[in-house]
């Protein structure tokens, strides 16, 4: 119960004790309130204070509160970046080369080499960039497989995506073009 006193800024509590308040009593409470605490992080991700704050505001059980942080894809236990890559990687996002897509991404990015080898392995995967400019997802199905291979950049759903189209809009973001 300490942890959460002694990480957490003033600021940021103020934020989660508003995010508990205009919940209470909702179906579905705990949710909106990880939500909308993980949208007022700077980083868009919820730390593990931040997670104990919440369960001590709203009497949910600790291990309640992060069963459903971890349950969710929706939620980010570790800082985000300033631009989410996500990259499908569906069944026929696969077989369009969107491993192909995220290695080259990765590589493109600096990510390290043992971070690209992982791929291979990984169901789900976010990697952050050392910068903190991107991070890069990867998720089971968008649910748009007429559009593979489909990749997610900040919310916006881009379809038939090669190489080239991916390495010309993360140029444009590391240019502060949106």
């Amino acid at each position: 119960m300490q942890i959460a006193e002694d990480v957490l800024g003033p600021e940021a509590k103020l934020a989660m004790e508003d995010a508990v308040r205009g919940h209470e009593g909702r179906p579905g409470a705990l949710l909106g309130i990880l939500e909308r605490v993980q949208q007022a992080d700077p980083h868009r991700y919820l730390s593990l204070a931040a997670l104990q704050f919440i369960a001590e505001k709203t009497g949910v059980a600790p291990a309640q509160v992060f069963s459903a942080a971890t349950f969710f894809a929706l939620f980010n236990l570790t800082p985000q970046g300033d631009n989410v890559i996500c990259v499908c990687r569906g069944t026929a996002c696969h077989t369009r080369s969107s491993r192909d897509l995220l290695e080259r991404l990765c590589l493109d990015l600096g990510l390290a080499v043992d971070d690209v080898h992982a791929l291979s392995d990984a169901d789900k995967l976010s990697l952050t960039t050392k910068d903190r400019r991107f991070t890069i997802r990867t998720v089971a199905c968008f649910g748009q497989c007429a559009l593979a291979p489909v990749v997610e950049i900040n919310h916006q759903i881009l379809s038939h995506v090669n190489e080239r189209t991916l390495q010309r809009e993360v140029k444009a973001l590391t240019q502060g073009r949106p």
